[in-house]
């Protein structure tokens, strides 16, 4: 079963490679034309957010006392990456990686359950603090538009709302549970005139609350440890900056800090509320407009963002892909 999964995930990664042809042959065209010496470092720091994803989760898993090794989360974390992309579905498709892998290493399913809800909060939360200082830099030079602003709105809105129900996780079961069990209903009620049935198991949510519950209890008493993971969390951030300035210096194009900063804010805000699969199609677009906006030639502001989505999306996801398929050669060894 779990390699015609493995397969159907491997076809529909062809798939979206195919519907995206297009794109990547813009992007092929675009890394002709760049300094190669500047693009391989900005391959090895995407390795480095790669690696440092890996010590982030690493971190969570200590802290809920699950031991795991970063050279595994590693590829499980990129695994779970790939899934994200060529299997949307909000998150759950990488979930099911990390409870897979779980199960297969004796680790508490619910304890994993808390480490990716975790790693999403401080991630959030890291990027926050960014996009506090992105969304300066467009103020001060006048590019602040209704499209950051409601795309910011929506993010505060998902993490404060990640961040309630860790919170009713760690104080009560069963006030988690009934939440989740409303919004269930909710979510039911939204499309059962579409599917003419329920859409989730309401009944699963308190079994999930009690999951849970179980998990962020092994956290109870190490709030200081809570800064690792949040540090780790602000250096994801500062790779992928480093990531954009190694793509302007691959055309020769200054740039200011300022210029960075607001850049990464815009195109990693359109990352997360996008609709499409982890931004494609609408961070080209949206970083393209905003660097030009900040008085970077257009033809430049074109080059840079493909060269940048290259790096940090078509990147990762072939590494994705390779490590899935690792995995998946451990298990039927093992």
């Amino acid at each position: 079963m779990r390699k015609i999964i493995v397969v159907l995930l491997l076809f529909l990664a062809v798939a979206f490679v195919i519907t995206s042809f297009s794109e990547l042959e813009k992007t092929a065209s675009t890394l002709e034309r760049s300094d190669w010496r500047f693009l391989i470092a900005a391959l090895i720091f995407e390795l480095l957010w790669i690696f440092n994803m890996a010590a982030t989760f690493r971190t969570l898993y200590r802290l809920v006392d699950l031991n795991e090794n970063s050279r595994h989360l590693f590829l499980v974390s990129a695994a779970a990456n790939f899934v994200n992309v060529v299997a949307p579905s909000a998150g759950i498709g990488g979930m099911a990686v990390f409870l897979d892998d779980a199960k297969k290493r004796n680790h508490s399913t619910g304890r994993v359950t808390v480490v990716g809800a975790l790693f999403v909060l401080f991630d959030y939360a890291a990027f926050i603090c960014v996009l506090a200082l992105g969304i300066i830099v467009l103020i001060r030079r006048n590019n602040l538009n209704a499209g950051e602003i409601t795309a910011s709105i929506i993010l505060l809105a998902i993490a404060l709302t990640l961040g309630l129900l860790v919170y009713l996780g760690y104080r009560s079961a069963a006030a988690l549970g009934w939440v989740l069990a409303w919004m269930a209903r909710l979510i039911n009620s939204v499309m059962r005139p579409f599917i003419h049935r329920n859409f989730v198991d309401e009944a699963r949510a308190y079994a999930y609350a009690e999951e849970f519950a179980e998990g962020i209890s092994a956290m109870r008493g190490k709030r200081r440890n809570l800064i690792w993971p949040f540090l780790f969390s602000l250096n994801n951030k500062a790779l992928l900056i480093c990531v954009l300035a190694f793509t302007f210096l691959a055309f020769g194009t200054p740039f200011s800090i300022g210029t960075l900063v607001g850049g990464f804010s815009i195109a990693y805000l359109f990352v997360i509320v996008s609709p499409t699969p982890a931004g494609l199609g609408v961070v080209e677009g949206a970083l393209t407009l905003g660097l030009n906006s900040m008085r970077v030639p257009w033809e430049a502001a074109v080059l840079i963002t493909l060269t940048y989505r290259a790096v940090t999306f078509w990147f990762p996801l072939g590494v994705g892909a390779v490590a899935l398929r690792w995995l998946q050669k451990q298990k039927t060894t093992s």
